[in-house]
């Protein structure tokens, strides 16, 4: 086992940036989330934060991210955007970065998708670079975007995920295929690696178990393709990880991962129930993703839920945490439905706002929502560090004050 180290070091940099000792490094004025490129500050920003950090690593491997770097060119380096373009900038300060690395004798890694967004540069990369691949959605394009970095002779990575994060109970089928696609083309484009990531996007609020689905089904066709594709999903999880006697356990985490389906909503990199917590203040449901809601569709996957649940207290998990496992299943669902009691609410109401709602519907709502808070800090405790759970807790505490408030 081999733990590689990973540090932002030109976009997701907010939570350095919003510090009043960093502003000054960023892009856009007050900080914001990218590091400034054409900034010789960053640079020395950068390397004393890895100096802090790599020595506390045997890796020879270093994420450097750099990925999702939003706002470059639109404020400190726009006038060099325009003159040389924003691949050409990019990729600049991806070269420095790259020597900095070196310097610690490492091979850096980076997030792929902004130079798949400037194809023109990807011919420039050094080929002792290390690119990662990344996609989240069943169709994402790992085929065309393989086959560009194969014919550049350029290291890659095929990255899909588990499709847990901005979800609550997971995106089963999704998350199957996009594991699938990554295993498959991959394979076919000769990538040197196979990343399964898992992220926490608003608060971390799928509990690791959710997890346990894309991690084993991105092991098993990364590891051997064409025996695992169509494994029975399952019973794996039952027999490796649930380590269920009864056979329950795995087909209930693969069911409560496609509850999603039921409420007749798509979303990109994400599901209803998880929009509808987030984003309480949000306008009428003919506004964004939420004009595709309908009682039907909820009341379908609260009558799914109960189904999906039922077969809980038959599960004979052996594993150590089966209790904590149990319990965090039980949350995940109670959320889930009132993530839909939530959206029926709004819809009866003329598909007004969470705010707009009238009084008695949000005190019962209210109600609800206040005995599922303190069961979510305790199991969040339970496997995490205290750190993030302040920022968890609050999406949900802002959404009981919305509920209370007069």
């Amino acid at each position: 086992v081999e733990l590689v180290p990973n540090q932002n070091s030109f976009g997701h940099m907010d939570r350095w940036l919003k510090h009043a000792q960093y502003q000054h490094l960023g892009e856009m004025p007050g900080g914001g989330a990218d590091l400034c490129p054409v900034d010789p500050a960053c640079e020395a920003f950068l390397v004393g934060l890895y100096a802090d950090l790599l020595p506390n690593f045997s890796s020879s491997k270093f994420n450097v991210c750099c990925d999702e770097t939003w706002s470059l060119g639109k404020g400190r380096s726009k006038q060099a955007v325009e003159e040389k373009g924003l691949g050409r900038v990019y990729l600049d300060f991806l070269l420095e970065i790259r020597r900095l690395v070196q310097n610690h004798g490492r091979v850096m890694l980076f997030w792929g998708d902004i130079v798949m967004q400037h194809p023109e540069v990807i011919p420039e990369l050094p080929k002792d670079v290390t690119v990662l691949e990344w996609g989240y959605e069943a169709g994402h394009p790992f085929a065309e975007h393989a086959r560009k970095l194969a014919d550049s002779g350029i290291p890659f990575y095929v990255v899909p995920g588990t499709s847990s994060w901005n979800s609550l109970a997971g995106r089963t089928d999704n998350a199957i295929a996009n594991l699938s696609n990554a295993a498959r083309n991959g394979l076919a484009y000769g990538a040197i690696g196979y990343l399964v990531t898992d992220w926490g996007d608003g608060g971390h609020w799928q509990f690791l178990p959710i997890s346990y689905l894309g991690f084993a089904y991105g092991a098993a066709v990364s590891w051997a393709y064409e025996a695992n594709k169509d494994v029975g999903l399952p019973a794996a999880l039952d027999a490796h990880v649930f380590e269920d006697d009864a056979g329950v356990m795995g087909r209930l985490a693969y069911d409560l991962g496609n509850a999603y389906q039921l409420t007749g909503v798509s979303l990109h990199n994400n599901t209803l129930f998880y929009l509808l917590l987030q984003h309480a203040v949000e306008g009428p449901t003919s506004q964004g993703a939420l004009k595709a809601m309908s009682e039907e569709g909820l009341r379908k996957t609260l009558e799914y839920l109960d189904k999906v649940m039922a077969w809980l207290p038959e599960a004979r998990m052996r594993c150590p945490d089966a209790e904590l496992i149990a319990k965090e299943f039980r949350l995940t669902a109670a959320l889930m439905g009132f993530a839909c009691h939530l959206g029926l609410a709004r819809l009866e109401a003329g598909g007004v706002g969470t705010s707009e709602l009238g009084i008695d519907v949000r005190l019962a709502l209210a109600r609800e929502l206040e005995r599922l808070i303190p069961e979510h800090r305790q199991l969040w405790l339970a496997r995490n560090r205290s750190g993030g759970l302040k920022d968890s807790s609050a999406r949900l505490e802002n959404l009981l004050a919305i509920l209370r408030s007069k």
